[in-house]
């Protein structure tokens, strides 16, 4: 079996297709999988550090709303979706699983005249473009959140690296704590604001990060490496309110996500789609700043947590230090509180779509899971 993955542009597309093609290599390492991509997008640099073939093509820009520029679509679409229907003939595909973004729609169009089964996931709760017409062209459709009403979706979650779906926090913990320099006693906040960090987050923090330590919350800071200025960080350590021991510690860059969770005891954080499906899928209560950029979309993601009682979300433009220093020193320093608030975030989480997207893929290509695995033997 050979599968097609179409889900460039940003990790928010890439990474939950390279999750999938771990889940199906699992179960018969002899699958054959190629990644659509184009030269613009990170699976230049993603995909092949995973070790998984990529084939590239053409970008074409897609409006996010329908206008008089969707009506260009189809012209600049032919030959981006020959080039795709070049790459299906070529590996022989199977199946194309498209996510969203640039590559997928051509996918769906030269899947569709190659009479090639489609299964579509779509992570956020308004879908884009892409995926919005790849729906009328399969019944096999799964969506990473519940909001999502994408027609015929049916709610499986975001699939996610093995190393955060099987995550056990409590055991990981001592590890990870060590590996950041952090304390393995009081509470511990995580701030972080996706690959790039978030400007406004790290302004709020720092500014806060002084009263924070002082009342035994210690902090796990990703800046991001553009903002990474070892100068003008906090310097805070040292003995916090009744003897607790508190430390600020600023990294650029986070690359073993399973560690940060792991030490974490609450999270401050945006709202991507990948953000909320891994939080709540480790357990873990959530300080939501949706960005204000869009169509709102990541205030919808976080959204459902919320609701489900795993999580707080408060606007951009009301990110203060102040805000930080009352809302989240007594949330921290309330054990019970931050427990049921996991246990919520957890409940609302999916650890096995990986798994269960791979059994809808074997699905579309007239196969079973079981067939595959003794294929193995």
């Amino acid at each position: 079996m050979h599968v097609v993955l179409a889900g460039g542009g940003t990790a928010g597309h890439i990474e939950p297709a390279l999750s999938l093609a771990d889940a199906l290599r699992r179960r018969d390492p002899r699958i054959g999988i190629t990644a659509l991509g184009t030269t613009k997008g990170l699976e230049t640099r993603l995909v092949p550090e995973r070790g998984y073939d990529l084939e590239l093509i053409p970008a074409v820009p897609l409006p996010r709303k329908p206008t008089s520029e969707l009506f260009t679509v189809p012209s600049r679409l032919a030959g981006t979706v020959r080039r795709a229907a070049e790459v299906l003939d070529r590996v022989g595909a199977d199946v194309v699983v498209g996510f969203g973004g640039y590559v997928a729609l051509p996918a769906y169009f030269a899947a569709r005249r190659r009479a090639v089964p489609i299964v579509l996931h779509e992570a956020n709760v308004r879908p884009g473009l892409a995926n919005r017409v790849g729906a009328r062209m399969t019944e096999r459709i799964a969506t990473g959140s519940p909001d999502c009403r994408l027609g015929g979706g049916r709610y499986i979650g975001m699939p996610l690296r093995r190393s955060l779906s099987t995550l056990d926090r409590a055991a990981l913990r001592a590890e990870a704590c060590d590996a950041f320099g952090l304390e393995k006693e009081g509470p511990t906040l995580l701030v972080y604001g996706g690959s790039l960090g978030a400007r406004r987050l790290n302004e709020a923090v720092t500014a806060a990060a002084p009263a924070l330590c002082a009342a035994g919350v210690q902090i796990l800071h990703a800046v991001g490496r553009a903002n990474y200025d070892e100068s003008a960080l906090p310097r805070i350590g040292g003995a916090g309110q009744g003897g607790a021991l508190a430390k600020y510690v600023a990294v650029p860059y986070l690359d073993r996500m399973d560690l940060a969770y792991a030490a974490a005891d609450l999270v401050l954080c945006r709202g991507g789609a990948m953000t909320c499906a891994e939080v709540a899928a480790v357990g873990l209560p959530a300080a939501y700043i949706p960005l204000p950029i869009g169509n709102g979309e990541q205030r919808l993601n976080a959204q459902p947590a919320v609701r489900a009682g795993g999580g707080l979300m408060i606007d951009d433009a009301d990110l203060t230090a102040d805000w930080l220093i009352r809302e989240l020193i007594p949330l921290a320093r309330d054990r019970e509180r931050l427990d049921h608030m996991g246990a919520a975030a957890a409940e609302l989480g999916r650890r096995d779509a990986d798994e269960t997207l791979a059994d809808l893929v074997f699905e579309a290509a007239g196969s079973t899971p079981a067939v595959a695995a003794g294929a193995q033997a």
